[in-house]
């Protein structure tokens, strides 16, 4: 009887270690991990990781994508940007308009400035015309000076006129080139206006017309006062040959 226990004692490790290498070596029945929710369903350890959607949020797909154009209500921040956004396009765009005018205003006096440079450049009389400036305008302003001195007496018309005439018709004597383009200038501007263009033309064709008849009757007159003396002449003549 005391056999048995010591046995018992050298039989048990062996048998446990047999089991184990048998049940190493043919394993029939799998081992299963428990699932916490589901005890009735047990499933490898080694199983893959489970990715399903549920174990990353449990708020469903079908509500999160229900509404995405769905905007959230904007906040002060939000609207004090947008405001702030508002005004500065509001200032921007005045700013604008007014830094074009400036440059509107800028070119048209650029512009202005060229233009009188040209004008003026263009009055000039050419170097091979060989008259100067400073002398002639001169003469033309004493010429002016010297008719309203001899009109000082007159009537209001002839004291207005005839320094004018003065002045024009010495400018023409004397800076005949200069007065040819001053009067081709005027003739531009007066070509704006058909009415005064008009008068203009009729006024200078009265003008011409009557200085051609002048010279002519002048020229009538001359050749009749030349006829005249000639025949004084040869009647003194002939009472000279006539006394001797």
């Amino acid at each position: 009887m005391a056999s048995t226990p010591l046995l018992r004692q050298r039989v048990a490790p062996v048998a446990a270690g047999v089991l184990a290498f048998g049940i190493t070596l043919f394993p029939r029945i799998a081992l299963h991990a428990e699932a916490p929710d589901r005890p009735d369903i047990k499933k490898p350890i080694y199983d893959e990781y489970d990715h399903s959607p549920t174990s990353l949020s449990a708020e469903p797909l079908s509500a999160r994508f229900e509404n995405p154009n769905k905007a959230a209500s904007p906040t002060p921040t939000d609207r004090l940007a947008k405001q702030i956004g508002k005004t500065r396009l509001f200032i921007y765009s005045y700013v604008a308009a007014a830094e074009n005018k400036v440059d509107e205003l800028m070119d048209s006096a650029f512009h202005l400035e060229s233009s009188f440079v040209s004008t003026i450049a263009s009055l000039a009389p050419p170097r091979e015309a060989g008259e100067k400036l400073i002398p002639g305008t001169l003469y033309v302003l004493v010429a002016a000076m010297a008719g309203s001195i001899v009109a000082r007496n007159r009537n209001v018309v002839l004291r207005a006129t005839l320094p004018l005439a003065v002045g024009v018709g010495a400018g023409w004597v004397v800076l005949p080139s200069t007065m040819r383009n001053i009067s081709d200038l005027l003739w531009k501007y007066e070509e704006r206006f058909p009415a005064v263009a008009d008068g203009h033309i009729r006024t200078r064709d009265g003008i011409e017309k009557a200085w051609r008849m002048a010279t002519i009757h002048t020229q009538l007159a001359g050749n009749i006062l030349d006829e005249k003396i000639t025949s004084g002449r040869e009647a003194l003549e002939g009472w000279v040959q006539k006394g001797k």
